[in-house]
């Protein structure tokens, strides 16, 4: 599934297309996403001009002229596509220069939107777990999708001592609470393998043991913020991880994971610096966890 970075990734290459321009036709060639589409979707949609274009943890959020705000969720394998009137992708500003040809996999577009700036954005989704849903703008906060959803980890507010105060008294893994989306969101298997990796932290550690008995954080709390900062801000800039079905809107594969340091490695040598351990891997919560047990304590 998308990670933060991919999704952000996703939104950056979208916004040249969207923001600021008007949805002039909207096609809905199936509805039935992870919930069937409303049906006035493409006419709440038609004619009203994007103000907007951010993003909120795993979900990218269109403010719409209209005072709605359009949610988007590439789901499992979901994916948005920029063309030009030429039918090329669009170069847009994503990450790195490349340029690709339109994808082949036409009976997935399921979602297509014509805006006003000449560009065409294609939702493509093979599994359909994706989903969109309109929303009053003022009924954001009350969002059953958004309203549980921890801090963002990129935002200023993030620091040690909010994930601590998180944590205090969890008796689950600290893997596991780095995968809570309520702890914090947008965080997925990879990025919290990787993270704990360069804050040599153990994924089996008990997530109450960065926080003191008042919930006020330890040095290992500095470390993991930090760690988990640095390995999505590496991630966006690289455009994300190209696993199964990660795309970039202009067609391109995201390229992070050239640089996972444990994330599928199982046997490789640990790459931190005088570190002679191995990369183990080991089934937590029903998920693969990758990690070095002699420098991850």
């Amino acid at each position: 599934m998308p990670e933060l970075p991919e999704v952000e990734t996703m939104r950056r290459g979208l916004e040249p297309a969207m923001e600021g321009a008007r949805f002039t036709k909207v096609d809905v060639h199936r509805g039935d996403l992870r919930w069937p589409l409303a049906k006035d979707f493409a006419r709440r949609l038609e004619g009203r001009t994007v103000t907007g274009l951010g993003r909120r943890a795993k979900y990218l959020l269109a403010d719409l002229s209209s005072g709605d705000v359009l949610i988007m969720h590439l789901g499992m394998s979901g994916s948005f596509h920029v063309f030009q009137k030429n039918g090329d992708h669009a170069d847009g500003q994503s990450p790195g220069n490349y340029y690709h040809r339109r994808s082949q996999h036409l009976a997935h577009d399921h979602v297509v939107f014509h805006m006003s700036s000449g560009a065409t954005v294609t939702f493509n989704d093979p599994r359909r777990f994706g989903s969109m849903k309109i929303v009053a703008r003022d009924k954001l906060d009350e969002e059953p999708l958004l309203r549980r959803l921890g801090p963002e980890p990129l935002g200023n507010a993030f620091d040690a001592a909010m994930l601590a105060r998180a944590c205090k008294g969890k008796k689950t893994s600290l893997k596991a609470a780095l995968s809570d989306q309520r702890v914090v969101a947008g965080l997925g298997n990879i990025y919290v393998c990787e993270a704990l990796h360069r804050a040599r932290l153990s994924p089996k550690r008990l997530a109450a043991s960065i926080a003191d008995k008042t919930g006020a954080p330890n040095e290992r709390a500095e470390r993991l913020v930090a760690g988990i900062k640095a390995v999505l801000e590496d991630a966006i800039e690289a455009g994300g991880s190209s696993l199964r079905d990660h795309r970039r809107t202009d067609g391109e594969l995201g390229m992070f994971q050239h640089r996972f340091r444990v994330y599928d490695r199982e046997g490789a040598k640990c790459p931190t610096l005088g570190c002679r351990g191995t990369v183990r891997r080991i089934v937590q919560n029903g998920r693969s966890t990758f990690y070095c047990p002699l420098c991850q304590k």
